[in-house]
Parts: structure tokens; C-alpha cells; sequence
């Protein structure tokens, strides 16, 4: 077979930049040795810089999911409740990782494909006269129902309220591409990963985490080791890290940061929006149903009804085929939706590719649709 350059359009891990794989290709050094202190001394002000804070910013060798449960783990006890707001796969697991270690979770359910009305979860905590909710547990860009939730408005209305409750944000697939900012919106712990926005290979779980959640640490009664927020901050803070960590990524999160920084972070934002209205306007010009409304669509990855003409599985060997890989419906929706990934290190030129490629797949398995429609559609919405 020939070798073939393929598109990875699912919602994460993303395409990686030939800049960041080059800078991975390089010898080890030592993880206990100056040349490293200088590396994580570079990543971790970076890193600050995206997440707009001042507080710690603490990275794990793992996944997003490890972060989310270090997130947990080092700021709760067994038998403390959580709001949790669930309207997708991540979202339920974000909840369903506190309730393994023995936290109390309440629910706040939302329909799937919908972001949350941050009224209701503030609506919940005023009635807490008691503050028996200790943390409250919200996925920014929630990635198996395409939906961004407004973050800014919980936080700053839990300000407000005064309630005591840490706020913990699920950021994996929003962190540098949709406006966080983690301080003046009030988060204590924001969490993300390396290979959404940050355009890494997965194996990197990045939290911040604010002076309030160190103060929960403190009293925290959940079993923890490899995720201890101390262990792994105190030797950041010295240069080092407790255990072996990938140190390949390392070097490739110093390249992705300094791209970012070139292109500007706001900018990064204001392509992700742009690229995003473009793909929602090109399926709608194809007469397909995107999931979330407009207002509350992601930035980073579209979700379209399938035609009922239509089988996922068709759809996606018939993509396959011409060198293009997207992500299907998740839970509840397994079936009934595909997902186009636009995240990270892609531009308007690819899009174009990709979304004709799908006009011609979904002519082919008998979806009416009038040839160039994708890409008129695209013209037509892609700016405001």
C-alpha cells in the first residue's frame, strides 16, 4: 500500500504540526539534570500564559481523564457532594470519577446536544443555605455533543453568591482554542491535556490550580500517590519531577507554545470561530442539521444529524477510503451523529479539502446534494 497523508479530523488527538515533531526528535536528557529545569521552567510560564493565571500550573505524565481524577482526589474526602452538570460523555464522566472515590454526586442534567443555563446551577447553589456542595463540576467544551458551555457566567456568579464550592472545569478540548480565563472568571482547577489545543500526542495531563484548592488539599481525605498535587508541585518548583515523565512531549509543548505565542493566543481564538462558523455553514448549505443551536456550538469540533438514508458505518469506510478520519456518535447519540473535529493546527485550505471530500461521500451513498455546496457555504458564513 501506498503511503498516503491522511486527515485526523476527529475531535482529539489532532494533526501534529511537522514544528512539533521535529522538536520531539531529539535525544533524552536527564529529567533530574539543569537542561531539564530550564524545559520546565519554559512549559510552565507558558503554560500560565494560556491558562491567563497566576496560580500553579502542575503537569501529570497521562490523560485528560487522570487529570480529572487528580482534580478530584487531591481537594476531596469520601462522602462530600458535587454538583455535577451532565449533558454528554465527558461531562457524566467527570461526575462518575468522584463518585468511584466516594464523593456524593448530584446531578444536573442537561439534554444532550445543549449547554447548561448557568442559572440553574446557580439557582442550586443559593439554595444551599448549608454549603454542603464542596465542588462543582462543569466540561467547558463538552466534545461528544459539540456544545461549549458559558463558564465565565457560573464562575463569576458563584463569585457573587459567595459560595464557598471549588469550581472545577473540565478544559481538555477547550484549552487554546476557546477563550479561558481562569483567574477572573473565578476556576480553581481547570483541566486539560496535551492533545486537543496544545496539537501534542496524547500522554500529558495539565491542571492549574488556585490558592483555594490548596486549601481544600489540605483537609482532603482521598487516596492518592502518583496523582499527589505536592509531590508533583514541589519538584516542579525544584526542576524535577518525582517519577519519570515523558520528556519527548515536554520539548514539543516548548514548540507548541511558542507557536501559539506567534500567531497570538487571541488569535488562535478568533480562527477557531471563524474556521467553526464556516463548517457549520457548510453543512447547513448540504441541507444537514448541525446538533447544538448557534449560540452554543463548539469551536472546535461540529456535530451533524446523519441522514436517516444514511449508516454511520457506510459513511465512514467511504471517508476512510479517501484518507479521512472523523469521530462518530458517543452515549446517546451513537449512530445518529458524526463529529468533524477542527482543532488545533488547521486552517481554511484543509477545511475546504475535507469538507468536499464529505459532499462527494455523501453523494455517493445517495445523500442529494448539489456539488460545490460545501464549500459556498463555507464562503458565505465563514466570517461574521
Amino acid at each position: 500500500m501506498t503511503d498516503r497523508h491522511v486527515f485526523l479530523q476527529i475531535p482529539g488527538p489532532t494533526n501534529i504540526p511537522p514544528r512539533i515533531l521535529q522538536s520531539m526528535n531529539r535525544p533524552l536528557i536527564n529529567h533530574r539534570g539543569p537542561e531539564f529545569e530550564v524545559l520546565m521552567g519554559e512549559c510552565l510560564s507558558g503554560l500560565k500564559r494560556i491558562y491567563k493565571t497566576e496560580n500553579d500550573v502542575i503537569i501529570f505524565p497521562g490523560s485528560g481523564s487522570g487529570g480529572l481524577e487528580a482534580a478530584i482526589v487531591n481537594t476531596l474526602s469520601p462522602g462530600d457532594k458535587v454538583l455535577s452538570v451532565q449533558h454528554g460523555v465527558f461531562s457524566q464522566r467527570f461526575g462518575d470519577i468522584a463518585a468511584a472515590h466516594g464523593a456524593v454526586v448530584e446531578k444536573i442534567e442537561v439534554e444532550w446536544g445543549r449547554a447548561v443555563d448557568p442559572g440553574v446551577v446557580l439557582e442550586r447553589l443559593e439554595k444551599d443555605r448549608g454549603h454542603t456542595i464542596k465542588a462543582v463540576l462543569v466540561s467547558h467544551n463538552e466534545t461528544s455533543t459539540c456544545v461549549i458551555n458559558n463558564v465565565e457566567a457560573i464562575g463569576r456568579g458563584m463569585a457573587e453568591l459567595g459560595h464557598p464550592a471549588l469550581f472545577m472545569v473540565d478544559a481538555v478540548s477547550s484549552l487554546a482554542l476557546a477563550n479561558l480565563e481562569t483567574d477572573s472568571w473565578h476556576i480553581d482547577i481547570a483541566v486539560s491535556a496535551s492533545q486537543k489545543g496544545l496539537m501534542l500526542p496524547p500522554g500529558l495531563a495539565i491542571l492549574s490550580v488556585s490558592e483555594k484548592a490548596w486549601e481544600a488539599y489540605v483537609s482532603a481525605k482521598m487516596t492518592r500517590w502518583f496523582w499527589d498535587f505536592r509531590r508533583m508541585a514541589v519538584a516542579e518548583k525544584q526542576g524535577r519531577v518525582p517519577y519519570t515523565i515523558p520528556t519527548s512531549l515536554l520539548f514539543g509543548l516548548r514548540e507548541a507554545l511558542s507557536m501559539i505565542e506567534a500567531e497570538g493566543l487571541e488569535n488562535v481564538f478568533a480562527r477557531h470561530s471563524m474556521l467553526a462558523r464556516g463548517v457549520r455553514g457548510a453543512f447547513r448549505e448540504m441541507g444537514l442539521e448541525i446538533l447544538p443551536p448557534e449560540e452554543e456550538a463548539s469551536p472546535a469540533v461540529t456535530g451533524v444529524r446523519i441522514p436517516l438514508s444514511i449508516e454511520w458505518g457506510h459513511l465512514n469506510r467511504a471517508l476512510l477510503e479517501k484518507g479521512v478520519v472523523i469521530g462518530g456518535g458517543l452515549g446517546k447519540l451513537e449512530g445518529k451523529i458524526f463529529r468533524l473535529g477542527h482543532m488545533g493546527w488547521i486552517f481554511e485550505t484543509e477545511l475546504l479539502g475535507i469538507l468536499s471530500t464529505l459532499e462527494a461521500s455523501l453523494a455517493e451513498l445517495g445523500y442529494k446534494v448539489e456539488a460545490g455546496s460545501a464549500a459556498s457555504g463555507f464562503a458565505r458564513t465563514k466570517e461574521v
